[in-house]
């Protein structure tokens, strides 16, 4: 047994107890505090990251035969780190030569260099967050606790889901079989875990640590060598989660090309022909709908393929016994960072002739002006605007914001935030559309942009929510009704659509939040992704099962 499997086995055990619980648990403290990470953590995290802007990022004995970086921070930060870069056959071929060694060592060896990898990020959260503030503009608090402790913890997850299913068939069992008045017959059998051969993760600009952890840790856990290929506008949190991989790899006794990373710029992307590679054996993938099919459609024949796209999330409103609350959780799930997440809710349907509060019946103008006064509020104090908002990661988006206006009538327009200057930024814009008349709610706009839209009734809303989860994709969806009756109609038809519900949210849960060990993301039953971060289903088949027979010596 490993010396990294038995420093970490404890907490292995308690990751799969959670597994099966989905109570709240934790193995990193989502916490930026100096009581947990040590006093001096906060600076020499951001020393760390300091320390690598403006220079090469070298990784020892990486393939390299040039270099490639051309990150941008959305706060405006240069960064001008060139990352080690080789030719894709090169990548592969290292991959493959490390991956034969790794794919026969033990399941407590590769489960234990996955434990150290982890508990080693987790040591580095501080410097994680710089580097995650930085490539996506997210703010400080979401870039330390999504970057760093909630993607350990999907990545955790994913271990733990992998030690289950690996460890599920014995290594070895002694068949026998009665042959009536003769000897029985007996055989010794041995079973393998056999893995797939090379993973390609393809990273995504806004989540890059979020997202690709579970991929990359499955893979690895279960015998996988992974090439990790980075979004060119966010590099760093992955370059830096494979130099410490390759740490542990080598202090384990493995070559480090187990992990490799394909860095690369924008409009020399090495993405297409990593997938065409017939060496590629499984893909991870976040990112658009369009370049998700493409994905499918061109990877070499027997390719697994597990993909996170888009989705257009809903909420609908059928009434309420907490008209302020409601409006301001929604008005706070709007705005984190900056509807830039995938769980961020686009599309409000409201009937017509509105709801019935604590406050009396409002009119649907009333509930579009509720949210709207909330975010107002939320966002008036710049400071908590700049930590909540954060930065716009792709200047795309906010060219999507600025002709928005043309989609609806707008009840609340997006305006920069005071005191970011030299970053990008852009808070919600709101909108309110008649759902007979216009279809600009029903695909994703993606940033933040959302839609009010009137509808006849709370049927109505419901049907056509969940029709659209089912066509155009969802990963989340909330209601808020105070009658039963509604709250099972709409978790059937939701389910039906394969989308999660949130019910009455008014407190300081959202509807953007997933939780590890306990929530699914994506369920893979809609057009918003194939695949579930993270079930059983999403590790189970990156390895597979031979056998070795012989007849046990007399």
């Amino acid at each position: 047994m490993s010396e990294f499997f038995k420093a970490h086995q404890k907490t292995l055990e308690a990751a799969c107890e959670a597994l099966k619980k989905r109570d709240f648990w934790t193995a990193y403290p989502e916490v930026p505090s100096g009581k947990v990470y040590g006093e001096t953590a906060k600076e020499d995290g951001e020393a760390a990251f300091k320390a690598r802007l403006g220079k090469p990022f070298a990784i020892e004995g990486h393939p390299n035969t040039g270099s490639a970086g051309a990150e941008h921070s959305p706060y405006g930060l240069e960064i001008n780190i060139k990352y080690p870069t080789a030719p894709v056959e090169d990548l592969v071929s290292a991959a493959r030569t490390a991956g034969k060694t790794w794919g026969k060592a033990s399941i407590e060896a590769r489960i234990g260099v996955c434990m150290e990898l982890l508990d080693r990020l987790n040591k580095r959260s501080f410097e994680m967050a710089n580097a995650v503030m930085h490539t996506t503009g997210q703010a400080f608090m979401m870039a330390f606790q999504a970057g760093g402790p909630h993607a350990q913890d999907r990545g955790l997850e994913a271990v733990a889901y992998a030690y289950e299913e690996m460890t599920r068939t014995p290594g070895t069992a002694t068949w026998t079989k009665p042959q009536g008045k003769h000897d029985p017959i007996v055989m010794e059998k041995q079973y393998r875990v056999v893995p797939r051969g090379v993973a390609l993760a393809i990273g995504c600009a806004t989540f890059p640590t979020w997202n690709g952890y579970p991929g990359i840790f499955a893979s690895l856990a279960t015998g996988n060598a992974v090439i990790v290929k980075p979004h060119p506008m966010a590099i760093l949190p992955l370059a830096i989660t494979v130099e410490i991989g390759r740490e542990v790899l080598k202090e384990a006794g493995f070559n480090p090309n187990v992990l490799v990373l394909a860095a690369d710029e924008p409009g020399a992307e090495k993405t297409k022909d990593l997938v065409a590679n017939p060496e590629i054996g499984i893909i991870d993938f976040t990112g658009s709908n369009a370049f998700g099919k493409w994905v499918r459609e061109n990877a070499a024949e027997g390719t697994l393929v597990y993909t996170e796209e888009a989705g257009v999330n809903s909420i609908v409103i059928a009434s309420t016994d907490n008209f302020k609350g409601m409006c301001s959780n929604i008005g706070f799930s709007l705005s984190l960072y900056s509807g830039q997440m995938c769980t961020a809710p686009q599309t409000i349907w409201v009937p017509r002739d509105g709801i019935d509060t604590d406050q009396g019946h409002k009119s649907f103008d009333e509930v579009a002006d509720g949210i709207k006064l909330a975010v107002d509020k939320l966002l008036g104090d710049p400071a908590r605007a700049a930590g909540i908002c954060g930065a716009i990661a792709n200047p795309a988006t906010v060219e999507r914001v600025k002709t928005s206006s043309t989609m609806g009538e707008v009840v609340r327009a997006s305006s920069p935030i005071e005191g970011l200057d030299g970053a990008r930024t852009a808070t919600p814009t709101i909108l309110k559309v008649d759902g007979d008349t216009t279809d600009s709610h029903m695909s994703e706009q993606f940033g933040p942009i959302s839609f009010v839209v009137g509808v006849n009734s709370v049927a109505d809303a419901i049907k056509q929510a969940a029709t659209t989860a089912k066509t155009k994709g969802a990963i989340t969806a909330s209601l808020y009704a105070t009658d039963e009756a509604t709250q099972e109609a709409a978790a059937d038809a939701f389910s039906e659509a394969g989308v999660g519900l949130s019910c009455n949210l008014t407190g300081s849960v959202f509807v953007n939040q997933n939780a590890a060990f306990s929530d699914f993301h994506v369920s893979g039953a809609n057009p918003a992704g194939n695949a579930c971060l993270t079930d059983a289903a999403y590790v189970a088949n990156r390895f597979r099962i031979t056998a070795v027979r012989k007849h046990k010596a007399a």
